[in-house]
């Protein structure tokens, strides 16, 4: 064959690999942020979310009621990232708390602030990195996110001092995020537990797994969305993974999961347990879907997590100062 057709066919090819990895960037990773539109309740989309929209548009708006302190931090790689902190008491223990995947603080986490208020907990509620306030345009499945939640934690002790004592709490993607904090992020001390709910087990297996609903074939495609990654998201997407984090966690873990969960499969809340060798507990809630196990047993998982907590030493307020 003729050098110069060798060379079109490979520069083609070429061409073919990076608009498909750009096009798998777009659909994965790329996130364009919005204006904040404070008008507009950030309900999530769904049949098996609309029985709850009542509950949830009370809690928002008894969310946007409450005083609340801005806080930013800049990121590692120099992104400008914001969280609101809502204090039950001077003194009171934290809980950092992060979205999942293309979601909000506020809608992802509605009656978040309510219940650790209930447990006579303070808030930090964390627009992730291309959410709400904070910069950027890349997803990262939880990767640089879980530096992200290290900072935040660092924050925290820097403001409220060496006695304060945090507890890392994610949904979703969030819950994903704070194991792999846990797991592979030096985090500061004062960080005494995770409350993980719906996470993933790895990227890699959620994204095939949605690549299966989608019909696409995940051994041909998946290659391509972690070239993308490393091509126009700039990181690795197998780097850190929750399942792996899990092995390696050292704190006390909280496992949420709802058993008819069919985007996050509950199996994959179950196998972090399994590996997980630092005190730990698995909640599940039958019949509950993607995210709104606390919803749907709200008396079953505050009875839970108080025990739990009670049990490891991470602190709530007495019955009769909350």
């Amino acid at each position: 064959m003729d050098m110069n057709i060798v060379m079109i066919v490979l520069a083609a090819l070429a061409v073919l690999v990076l608009v498909t990895c750009y096009i798998c960037y777009r659909m994965a990773f790329y996130a364009q942020r919005k204006p904040v539109d404070e008008s507009v309740m950030p309900l999530p989309k769904g049949r098996i979310y609309e029985p709850y929209y009542p509950q949830m548009r009370q809690w928002m708006e008894e969310l946007r009621a409450m005083p609340c302190e801005e806080m930013e931090i800049t990121s590692f790689d120099g992104l400008r990232l914001h969280a609101r902190f809502y204090e039950y008491a001077p003194g009171a223990s934290i809980e950092l708390m992060v979205h999942g995947y293309r979601g909000t603080a506020e809608g992802d986490l509605c009656g978040g602030v309510q219940r650790c208020f209930s447990l006579g907990r303070s808030v930090l509620l964390v627009d992730q990195r291309t959410s709400g306030k904070s910069e950027g345009h890349t997803i990262t499945f939880g990767i640089n996110e879980s530096r992200d939640c290290a900072a935040w934690a660092r924050l925290l002790v820097e403001r409220f001092g060496e006695d304060v004592q945090i507890i890392i709490t994610g949904i979703s993607m969030g819950a994903s995020t704070v194991l792999i904090a846990a797991g592979y992020e030096d985090l500061p001390e004062q960080v005494v537990g995770v409350i993980a709910d719906c996470g993933f087990s790895s990227a890699k297996e959620i994204i095939q797994k949605v690549m299966v609903k989608m019909h696409f074939p995940p051994r041909l495609m998946y290659p391509f969305v972690k070239l993308a990654a490393r091509l126009f998201g700039h990181f690795d997407l197998e780097e850190r993974t929750a399942l792996e984090a899990a092995k390696r966690c050292h704190l006390p873990v909280f496992f949420i999961h709802g058993e008819d969960d069919r985007f996050v499969p509950c199996d994959m809340s179950r196998r972090c347990y399994e590996a997980c060798c630092a005190p730990k507990h698995l909640f599940t809630v039958p019949e509950a879907g993607h995210g709104i196990a606390y919803i749907m047993d709200t008396a079953g998982y505050v009875r839970a997590l108080t025990e739990f907590s009670c049990a490891n030493g991470i602190p709530i307020a007495p019955a009769a100062e909350r």
